[in-house]
C-alpha cells in the first residue's frame, strides 16, 4: 500500500509539474490525476461498459476507486434486450426487424447491468434513490498496473493536459479581447503572417494589414486582439494592425492623461499606413487636449507614428458645435464658413480658393477623413463658388418670395370675384322677386276696372227706371 502511495503520489507531483508550467488551474490536475488512474484501473481490472471515478487524496497519495451506476427505470432504459458485459463472451441479440424498420425513431438505449441499476436494487443501497442518480460501489484497491494500462494513463493525461491548455489560454486571451499586445513574427505563409503572443498564436490576416508594410521573421510589433474563438487545436486569435482602436489604445500606452481619463478621445478616423485624424475633448480647466497628445516637441506622438510604419497625425479638439467641429476636421485648411442640412446631415464648407486643393486631400483623402470622423456628408467649395451659390441661393428665395406673392395677389382676385359673383346671384334674387309681385298689381288693377264698370251699368240700369216712371 506504501507503494502505491509512493507511485501515485510521484505521478501526481508529475502532473503538478507540467501543469504548473502549462499555466493550468490546481482543481483541474487534480481531475486530471483522477482521470488517467481511473482509465488505467478499468483498462487492467475493470469491465467494458464501467464508469469508474477515481478520488486522488494529494496530501497521502493514495487513491479510492467507485464504481458508477445510473438509477433508471422502464421510461428510461429498454430492458427487452439485456447488455452484458462482452469480454465474458456474452453476445448480443441481432437486431430484430421490426427495430430494423424503425431504426430512425428513437429509441430508449439498452439496460446494461454494467452501468445502470434499478430503482429496486438502488434502493436497497440507498432508501431515497430516485431515477436519474448516481450509485457508487466501492471497489478494491489495486497495487499493480501493467504496461498497457500505464500508455492508457499516459494518453489520458497528455490528452487532459492539452485540453485544460487551450481552455485556460482561451479563457486568458478571450479576457484580453480588444486590447493592444506585443508580438513577435513566427512564420509567414504567403500573405499570412502568424505572430507569437507569448502562450499562443495570433493570426494576422491581409485585409489586417497595413498597406505597404513588410513583415520578416522576429519582427517587434504592437498588435490589436480583433477576436478570440474556440478551436479544436486552440484558440483562433485575429489579429489587426488596421483597426481604428488600435490608434486608440496606443495613445491609452503614451498619453498619461488619456489612460486617466482627463483627456477622452471622441473620435477617430482612419486610413491605415496613410493618414489618421484623431478627435479629443477634456473638461478639465487648464487642460490642452491636443498638447497633451502631442507631447514635448511631438515625441509622444511621434512615439506613435514610428510604431504604426510613419502614418501621419492629425489631432483636433472635438466640439458639440458642429461647425466648429467640421471646421477643425478639415485642417489644416482654413475654413470661412460652414452651411448645414440638419435633416440630410450635410454640410457645405466654403474654404479661401487657395486652399481647396488642401481641403480636399490628396484623392480627397482630407475630405474624406473628415467626413469618417464628423459623420456629416461635406462638400467642399472656394469662396468664389461659395459666392455664387449664396446668390443663386439668395435668387432662389427671391424666386420663392415672389411666388408666394403673385400666389397671395391670385387668391386675392379668386377672392373678389367670388364676392362679385356673390354680389350678382343677390341682384339676380331681388329681380326675380320683383317679376313675380309686379303681375299681382296688374291683376289688382283689373279687378278695379271691372268693378267700375258693373257700377256705371247699375247706375244706368236705375236711370232708365226712374225715366220710366216719369213717363
Amino acid at each position: 500500500m506504501s507503494a502505491e502511495k509512493g507511485f501515485l503520489g510521484e505521478f501526481g507531483s508529475a502532473v503538478m509539474q507540467i501543469a504548473e508550467e502549462k499555466g493550468i488551474a490546481r482543481d483541474k490536475v487534480i481531475g486530471v490525476v483522477e482521470a488517467a488512474i481511473a482509465a488505467a484501473y478499468k483498462k487492467e481490472y475493470g469491465k467494458r461498459g464501467q464508469n469508474i471515478r477515481a478520488i486522488f487524496n494529494e496530501k497521502d497519495g493514495s487513491v479510492q476507486f467507485f464504481l458508477l451506476k445510473e438509477v433508471v427505470d422502464e421510461t428510461t432504459r429498454d430492458f427487452s434486450v439485456v447488455e452484458a458485459g462482452e469480454e465474458e463472451g456474452g453476445a448480443v441479440a441481432p437486431a430484430t426487424e421490426a427495430e430494423t424498420e424503425g431504426e430512425e425513431e428513437e429509441r430508449l438505449p439498452r439496460f446494461n447491468e454494467e452501468r445502470d441499476i434499478t430503482l429496486e436494487d438502488a434502493r436497497k443501497e440507498k432508501e431515497d434513490a430516485q431515477v436519474g442518480d448516481i450509485i457508487e460501489f466501492p471497489l478494491p484497491p489495486h497495487t499493480e498496473f501493467g504496461r498497457v494500462a500505464a500508455q492508457t494513463a499516459k494518453q489520458v493525461v497528455i490528452q487532459r493536459v492539452r485540453e485544460a491548455e487551450r481552455d485556460a489560454m482561451f479563457e486568458e486571451y478571450k479576457g484580453r479581447e480588444h486590447e493592444v499586445v506585443s508580438a513577435v513574427v513566427q512564420r509567414v505563409e504567403g500573405r499570412t503572417v502568424f505572430v507569437d503572443l507569448g502562450k499562443s498564436i495570433g493570426v494576422l490576416f491581409p485585409s489586417e494589414q497595413i498597406r505597404g508594410e513588410h513583415y520578416t521573421v522576429g519582427m517587434r510589433l504592437k498588435v490589436y486582439i480583433l477576436e478570440v474563438s474556440q478551436d479544436p487545436k486552440g484558440p483562433g486569435i485575429t489579429v489587426s494592425r488596421t483597426h481604428p482602436e488600435l490608434v486608440r489604445r496606443l495613445f491609452e500606452l503614451e498619453v498619461p492623461e488619456i489612460f486617466a481619463g482627463t483627456v477622452e478621445i471622441k473620435a477617430i478616423a482612419r486610413e491605415a499606413g496613410s493618414r489618421a485624424k484623431v478627435a479629443v475633448y477634456t473638461e478639465e480647466e487648464g487642460v490642452d487636449p491636443i498638447g497633451s497628445c502631442v507631447g514635448q516637441r511631438g515625441t509622444r506622438v511621434q512615439t506613435i507614428i514610428d510604431e504604426l510604419g510613419g502614418e501621419k497625425m492629425d489631432i483636433i479638439e472635438w466640439d458639440a458645435d458642429p461647425v466648429q467641429f467640421i471646421s477643425a476636421a478639415l485642417s489644416p485648411a482654413k475654413v470661412i464658413s460652414v452651411q448645414l442640412d440638419d435633416e440630410k446631415k450635410e454640410a457645405v464648407a466654403i474654404v479661401p480658393d487657395d486652399q481647396l486643393s488642401l481641403a480636399i486631400g490628396k484623392r480627397g483623402q482630407n475630405v474624406r477623413l473628415a467626413v469618417k470622423l464628423t459623420g456629416w456628408n461635406i462638400d467642399v467649395v472656394g469662396a468664389s463658388a461659395g459666392e455664387k451659390q449664396s446668390d443663386s441661393t439668395a435668387e432662389q428665395e427671391e424666386g420663392s418670395r415672389e411666388e408666394a406673392s403673385a400666389e397671395n395677389v391670385t387668391e386675392a382676385e379668386t377672392a373678389a370675384d367670388d364676392a362679385a359673383s356673390t354680389a350678382d346671384a343677390s341682384a339676380e334674387d331681388v329681380t326675380e322677386d320683383e317679376s313675380s309681385a309686379a303681375p299681382s298689381h296688374e291683376q289688382s288693377e283689373q279687378d278695379a276696372s271691372a268693378a267700375d264698370e258693373g257700377e256705371g251699368q247699375e247706375d244706368a240700369v236705375a236711370a232708365e227706371k226712374e225715366a220710366e216712371k216719369v213717363a
